[in-house]
């Protein structure tokens, strides 16, 4: 949010938008709309904005004096301006032997001042750069946050690599930047891109891959290309190791790489711990199952006793079922049992409302799953297999919403003497 004086208005106009860095004497030019905001009022909406140096002398003053070029501060920028007047940034950039003129300045400051303007013009350059190839301003402050003073040759050399690398940027604005720069419609990169975004999109259906020839018609409609481009595509990716082929029954398919790898991880992590004794010492489970049933004043059908008893003989185990057919009261009734043998439980769910949902009906603390395993922005996780968590038992209830790569990260934080039990519908 910026407070700006507009040439014939009185008052400060209030703008709303991004930019990678806003300087005091800087000029503002925008695009966007007027709205009425109900906390602070009438603002403009810029949509795009672009920055430039001021030219009157206190408007450089205020632009030098703030901080933005090392070296500089509000009495050099009062001297330097008091020496060369509007001709200041000319001086700095192509003559900066000169600034050692004005007092107070030597070798060192004028160093750390030339370089300093240097690097705040790299940042100015892949603004002007990202905009001019329809680049908004939001998306460019993000692209440089990523690439920093490289950001024009990785966006020239690849721009479809930013659907890859950075969030809130997809193939389609990918592609629009990529028609900017000249990328022609058939160029391979672009149908690259579009086989990696059909397999991204399958994923918002649920699958972790598509039959080849699905992905083909797919990508081709996507991209409008003939199909033998796109195969041609798949085969590049598949060189490039982006995309793995296997065969799932007698079909060809194709999936991201990552996520065939997480979906292999999961299925031998399962494996492994369905294997071997539960942590908790033996014991009747007919017995403790009768005490249970008295203890919580509930009677358990058939189905329900057999159940509980797997989980209590098993280190893996699934409750499946609709609603109301009392998976929670087999969860409150495995933990209640296994309570009086010691043993620890960890009780977690996709997400916040779940697992307030399963803490409420468990009688036992619950949370997410990111914060069971210490989510930590842009760095992953902090429990794996090699800082597991603490638990003779982890208990996840609405497994069905778990994806494929939150359910690797989970299972590689369960110690492999731990038992698991899985909670959730059909799905």
């Amino acid at each position: 949010m910026l407070q700006l004086k507009v040439p014939g208005q009185r008052d400060l106009i209030t703008l709303v938008g991004h930019a990678s860095a806003v300087t005091p004497g800087e000029y503002v030019d925008g695009t966007g709309t007027w709205v009425v905001d109900r906390q602070y009022g009438r603002q403009f909406r810029a949509e795009t904005l672009r920055l430039s140096a001021p030219t009157s002398p206190a408007g450089i003053e205020k632009y030098l004096g703030s901080g933005l070029v090392k070296g500089i501060g509000p009495v050099f920028a009062h001297r330097l301006v008091d020496a060369f007047g509007p001709a200041v940034f000319a001086v700095i950039e192509s003559e900066p032997d000169r600034l050692q003129d004005v007092p107070g300045i030597g070798p060192g400051r004028a160093t750390r001042i030339r370089q300093g303007w240097q690097d705040q013009k790299t940042i100015r350059d892949i603004m002007v750069f990202l905009h001019s190839h329809g680049v908004s301003t939001s998306q460019a402050v993000r692209i440089f946050k990523t690439y920093g003073a490289v950001a024009i040759d990785r966006v020239r050399e690849n721009p479809y690599r930013l659907a890859r690398d950075i969030r809130g940027i997809g193939f389609q604005s990918a592609d629009k930047i990529a028609s900017h720069l000249g990328i022609a419609p058939t160029d391979p990169l672009r149908v690259q891109a579009g086989v990696r975004f059909a397999l991204l999109e399958a994923t918002g259906q649920g699958h972790c891959g598509l039959p080849v020839e699905d992905l083909v018609r797919d990508t081709a409609r996507l991209v409008d290309v003939p199909a033998d481009l796109v195969q041609a595509a798949i085969a590049s990716e598949q060189a490039h190791g982006n995309i793995v082929l296997q065969t799932i029954g007698d079909r060809p398919c194709a999936c991201l790489t990552g996520l065939a790898l997480a979906e292999q991880a999961v299925a031998g992590r399962l494996q492994a711990l369905a294997t071997g004794s539960p942590p908790w010492p033996p014991f009747p489970p007919d017995a403790a199952i009768a005490q249970a049933e008295a203890r919580l004043q509930l009677t358990l059908a058939p189905s329900q006793r057999a159940a509980v008893h797997d989980a209590l003989t098993h280190k893996l185990t699934v409750i499946t079922g609709g609603p109301g057919v009392g998976k929670t009261t087999l969860v409150r009734t495995i933990l209640s049992i296994l309570a009086v043998h010691g043993v620890h439980p960890v009780l977690c769910a996709p997400t916040g409302r779940a697992a307030q949902r399963l803490a409420e009906a468990s009688g036992h603390p619950a949370q997410t799953i990111h914060r069971l395993l210490g989510a930590q922005p842009g760095r992953g996780f902090q429990h794996d297999e090699h800082d597991p968590l603490t638990a003779d038992l982890v208990v996840v209830d609405e497994g069905s919403m778990i994806d494929v790569t939150l359910m690797h990260h989970l299972l590689r934080a369960i110690p492999p003497s731990a038992g698991l039990l899985l909670v959730g519908d059909a799905d």
